[in-house]
């Protein structure tokens, strides 16, 4: 079976420490920083992705150590598994990331196409290096209007 990679940018990535993201650090190997072409918008305390030509997204990339039940248990937690009536608030797709070594194909949970219609607060392209935290959006510090 191919490595399949997951980039991951928001509460996901380790250094948030949220209990799913401590789970994910024992299912997959980090394989590097990554970026990806789009950009954040704040959903209430936690971002989401919205791919496009425009911007560039700060993650990490894994590598998914068991692809099949890893991809399922996120797909549930992201509420786009099956088990879940649409509209679904985000979808598993994948996209081309940019690393130091070259570009590679993950997998990256990002929001229905049309979502950028309704979104209305921009979170900065990298959570961890601007120095924002998951509380700053729980308080609508997130809007575009207080971005550097």
């Amino acid at each position: 079976m191919p490595v399949q990679l997951l980039f991951v940018y928001g509460i996901l990535r380790p250094a948030f420490g949220r209990p799913m993201a401590l789970w994910f650090g024992t299912v997959a190997r980090h394989k590097g920083k990554g970026s990806a072409k789009g950009a954040l918008y704040r959903i209430a305390d936690y971002p989401g992705f919205v791919p496009g030509p425009n911007g560039v997204v700060a993650g990490d990339v894994f590598e998914l150590l068991d692809p099949t039940p890893v991809l399922a248990k996120l797909d549930i937690y992201e509420e786009c598994s099956p088990d879940f009536p649409p509209p679904h608030e985000y979808r598993r797709e994948m996209l081309a990331v940019d690393m130091p070594d070259g570009p590679v194909q993950a997998w990256v949970y990002a929001r229905p196409t049309g979502w950028s219609a309704w979104k209305t607060a921009t979170c900065p392209p990298d959570m961890l290096a601007s120095g924002r935290s998951l509380a700053s959006l729980r308080s609508g510090a997130g809007t575009e209007e207080s971005m550097p």
